[in-house]
């Protein structure tokens, strides 16, 4: 009975940004369960994929940890499906100095970024919700969890954090279930269309990016490879998508 439902890929962040263009790259070849607190802005994204009748919506905001189980378990429950691959693009992003951060705000950071991925994972893998039909976990990181950055402090800790999730779950659920991060450098976005718009800032991300700054579609593509069988052979790795970012020892 389980092997007849049919596989959907789930994909958090899917409204916005990076994560609503790899909605819509991705529903070319899966069915999706896509994953944002606002409903609507959620609707428009099913409407642009890829024969939206095929894909699913799931409001839910991720800071709300102890309500994922509940919401998500009867999101499943209701078509029915079953997830073969989970991406957690979701993430959240305020550049704070540290004496600005409370500690609300930083476990709000590390509920959407981190210990939302730990427990949708955690769901997936419980047999009486997803059948142990999970296969794949691509999590968006960032370079930014590699090396410092001024009023980054709460945001590259929670990239961290998911990143050393990512590896051991690379361990623990192998050989069923690979694991890998994508560490994107500057990508340009509706986000992070304000930081280019500065001269100095774009001026000095020129300077520092031998490829020049990045595409939405240079990740999506990263994460595509991740997801197909081309990489069967890789799990536990962090893989940097930052045109060169983090080779140029003279920035």
């Amino acid at each position: 009975m389980a092997d007849a439902l049919p596989p959907y890929l789930l994909l958090t962040g899917a409204s916005s940004g990076i994560g609503r263009e790899m909605a819509i790259a991705l529903s070319r070849r899966h069915r999706l369960v896509l994953a944002g607190r606002d409903r609507e802005r959620l609707e428009a994204t099913r409407l642009a994929c890829e024969s939206p009748e095929q894909h699913l919506a799931w409001c839910h905001d991720l800071a709300d940890v102890d309500g994922i189980a509940a919401s998500l378990g009867a999101c499943l429950a209701a078509q029915p499906a079953c997830i073969e691959a989970f991406v957690h693009c979701a993430g959240t992003l305020s550049v704070l100095p540290l004496r600005s951060i409370t500690a609300a705000h930083a476990q709000q950071v590390m509920a959407t970024n981190v210990l939302s991925a730990f427990e949708i994972t955690r769901l997936l893998m419980r047999k009486d919700v997803n059948h142990k039909r999970l296969r794949n976990l691509v999590f968006i990181s960032t370079i930014a969890a590699q090396f410092g950055a001024k009023g980054f402090s709460a945001y590259s800790a929670s990239k961290a954090a998911l990143d050393a999730l990512m590896r051991s779950l690379a361990v623990e659920l192998a050989p069923e279930v690979r694991a890998n991060s994508v560490l994107p450098g500057a990508v340009r976005t509706p986000m992070t269309a304000g930081m280019f718009d500065d001269p100095d800032t774009a001026a000095r991300l020129l300077r520092d990016y031998p490829l020049g700054v990045g595409e939405p579609r240079d990740v999506i593509d990263a994460v595509e490879f991740l997801l197909s069988d081309q990489s069967r052979w890789i799990t536990g790795q962090q893989l940097v998508v930052d045109g060169g970012r983090t080779a140029n020892i003279s920035a």
